[in-house]
């Protein structure tokens, strides 16, 4: 259950348009490492977590992915574009298929898809995935940053830090998983299903 608050985390207040610069944040909304899949990634995942704690992880990181600030930015930078800033920043493909509506899909136009993202039903990999994927949405940041210059107003450092701190709650969930697990047999089995191996068990 969800309660809606119409706020976002961080204020966005873009007066400047600049569809080149909204083509590189969009990657963030429905690229590889973009939030929709994060978000459908975790959402999906928690049905499977092997307790309160990590299901609690997954929904809460979930929800704050599916959060509008990136789509917000995308919006504020398209508005009001004149025709000849559409063509000459190269968002002309875009504008046929879509206007300036938001649409998911990386910088370079791939269009988001459910297989950029895996639920697998195992907390050891589902979390070590989670792991990763935080990682990757930072260096994405990390690039956003390194190519748009002198634009305070987009709040592109809070986000790549929003990202740290979700690696470091999925890096806890991960230590609950493993606490509740024989440490010898957490890599050897799937925990949700499969019981511990005998094999390395004393009899």
């Amino acid at each position: 259950m969800w309660n809606y608050e119409k706020r976002l985390q961080y204020p966005v207040n873009i007066k400047t348009p600049n569809a080149k610069l909204a083509q590189f944040i969009a990657s963030q909304y429905g690229g590889p490492d973009g939030e929709i899949g994060a978000s459908m990634r975790y959402l999906s995942q928690r049905f499977t977590a092997p307790n309160r704690m990590v299901a609690a992880v997954l929904n809460d990181v979930g929800t704050e992915e599916l959060e509008d600030i990136v789509s917000t930015i995308v919006h504020q930078l398209t508005k009001d574009l004149s025709m000849e800033e559409i063509e000459n920043s190269g968002l002309g493909p875009y504008y046929i298929d879509h206007t300036v509506g938001i649409w998911p899909q990386a910088a370079g136009g791939v269009p988001f898809n459910a297989c950029e993202f895996q639920s697998k039903g195992d907390p050891i990999t589902d979390l070590f995935e989670d792991l990763a994927a935080e990682q990757k949405a930072r260096s994405t940041y990390d690039n956003i940053l390194r190519v748009v210059k002198n634009i305070p107003e987009v709040p592109i450092r809070f986000l790549r830090a929003r990202e740290v701190v979700h690696f470091q709650r999925f890096g806890e969930a991960l230590r609950s998983v493993q606490e509740q697990l024989d440490a010898k047999n957490f890599y050897a089995f799937n925990p949700s299903f499969d019981a511990p191996c005998k094999a390395s068990c004393e009899e």
